[in-house]
């Protein structure tokens, strides 16, 4: 008889889960990983923030307030739950539920924004807000009596529990008197930190250190100290047991000084404990044949309807409705990460280049910097094939992915990326950037062979995205052949979290059988 794998107790500290409070693409991922855990059978449970926005009459309230130590003495917190359940009701009855607890601090939480708002982009307390956060990860624990194998810490903003884990749970727990078992202390429990993003530290003043309660010799020790600055994730990269990243492209680079953010040293010396796990995607959410945003469902064996979505795309965006000519989408926030300066930077964006010398229509759907939006703005009043919408729509952007013949992402930097996943199972063909998640999910197009899923470029610089794009629209208007293969091709591809989840299990078990 085949040995069962281990199940193991998994406890994910996040400042964002949709759809409760997102930014990016964080906020899906950490559902997303803890449902595709709890279908293996693991017993998976959430801690984040209650911010302003979560409604509290929609949640249950745990009895009792919560006390979580702090260098100010203890600060006092309620504790909301609810479950995964109504989130995703695909998978109710399928799976272990996943609880979702809240921790609510008013003072803290009970604010408009996650991290900042627009008069102030990040907050000034943060460094108090998410290190109360982190210490209260530990509380919850206590108050509901569930110790976890493993706490799965994503980002800055939870990076501090691993910390907290190593040099006060853990080693404290025999001090306290606490059963050092597998049960009732976290002595047994071990950390893994996932970095979403490394170009987002956490780096503040270290006049706020003495609001962790712990001893200015960890400070040195767990590595906090960054330019006499207090640095979450580099203390969260020094002091976890296990570390990831959300693509194996990414993690290669962020050993790099080019894309190591100054980190690139830290991760080396820990690099026989970091690896890259590729993001999936949500496979009921984003798929075709299930799609509710878009006019009628389609697949790879019966591809009619994202004729039929080109179409309502076209019309929408006020575009002449011709099925010959290529579409380009995109749909992203507008950030030096994205590559906006190459595409859309003024006197020297390749934008304007594309639309004005390629037979083809260009949308787009996003917000951000504003210069960027301004000049997309202009665009948009001088170029009759380029459409653009300021802001953001969930419809609109399922209706590009599905609608749009290619999907353009010329990003600086991809730890993941979603929007490349998206388009190829939605069958419209990638252009993008060869670096990080891109590079590991998009194959390039060989034009003696017909091969590829997509268009790939090395440098980022105006010259390139034209000529890739280019090449591109070369491709639709000469190899169709080969375009409506590599369609086929990427809708079949497997991204969901499944294959991703049972890397992340062994993880754990790498994490646990060190401990």
């Amino acid at each position: 008889m085949a040995e069962r794998s281990p199940k193991y107790k998994i406890l994910m500290c996040t400042s964002e889960a949709a759809p409760y409070a997102k930014t990016g693409g964080l906020a899906d991922a950490v559902p997303a990983l803890s449902m595709a855990l709890a279908k293996l059978g693991h017993e998976v449970r959430i801690v984040m923030p209650r911010y302003y926005g979560i409604n509290r009459s929609a949640l249950e309230k745990i009895e009792g307030a919560m006390g979580v130590p702090t260098g100010g003495g203890e600060e006092w917190c309620a504790v909301y739950k609810t479950d995964l359940g109504g989130t995703f009701p695909e998978v109710r009855g399928k799976a272990n539920p996943v609880p979702v607890y809240f921790i609510d601090h008013e003072g803290f939480f009970g604010r408009d924004g996650i991290y900042g708002s627009p008069w102030e982009p990040d907050f000034l307390d943060n460094p108090r807000r998410f290190a109360f956060f982190c210490r209260s990860c530990f509380q919850v624990c206590r108050k509901t009596g569930w110790y976890p194998d493993v706490i799965h810490a994503h980002d800055w903003p939870a990076a501090l529990a691993p910390v907290f884990l190593r040099y006060g749970e853990r080693y404290g727990a025999a001090g306290r008197g606490e059963d050092p078992g597998e049960t009732g202390s976290f002595a047994r429990t071990v950390s893994v930190l996932t970095i979403h993003n490394l170009g987002y530290q956490g780096i503040y003043s270290k006049d706020n250190f003495f609001y962790t309660s712990l001893g200015w010799d960890v400070f040195y020790q767990a590595g906090f100290d960054d330019w006499n600055m207090m640095n979450f994730l580099k203390a969260g990269i020094t002091t976890a047991d296990k570390l990831n990243t959300v693509s194996p492209g990414y993690a290669r680079e962020t050993l790099s000084p080019a894309q190591g953010f100054r980190r690139d040293g830290d991760l080396r010396c820990r690099e026989k404990d970091y690896s890259g796990i590729l993001n999936g995607i949500d496979t009921v959410v984003w798929n075709p044949r299930l799609d509710c945003h878009i006019p009628v469902p389609y697949s790879s064996g019966d591809p009619g309807g994202k004729t039929k979505a080109k179409e309502t795309l076209q019309r929408i965006f006020g575009l002449p409705e011709r099925p010959e000519i290529p579409l380009i989408g995109m749909v992203c926030r507008l950030t030096e990460q994205k590559g906006i300066g190459a595409l859309f930077g003024p006197g020297s964006g390749s934008a304007w280049a594309i639309c004005r010398d390629m037979d083809l229509q260009f949308v787009f759907l996003g917000s951000g910097d504003a210069w960027a939006e301004q000049e997309i703005r202009g665009l948009a009043s001088r170029l009759s094939n380029f459409r653009a919408r300021i802001g953001y729509s969930e419809e609109l952007s399922h209706l590009i992915e599905a609608g749009s013949d290619f999907f353009l992402m010329p990003s600086l930097y991809e730890p993941c990326g979603l929007n490349q996943m998206y388009s190829l199972v939605y069958g419209t063909l990638p252009i993008v950037r060869n670096t990080g998640g891109l590079a590991d999910t998009v194959q390039n197009y060989d034009q003696n062979t017909g091969k590829g899923t997509g268009f790939m470029f090395n440098d980022l610089t105006p010259e390139a995205v034209y000529n890739t794009v280019g090449w591109a629209v070369w491709a639709w208007y000469n190899r169709p052949e080969d375009i409506t293969a590599m369609r086929r091709r990427g809708m079949d591809q497997d991204f969901s979290w499944n294959k991703s989840a049972q890397r992340y299990a062994g993880l754990y078990a790498s994490a646990l059988a060190g401990r």
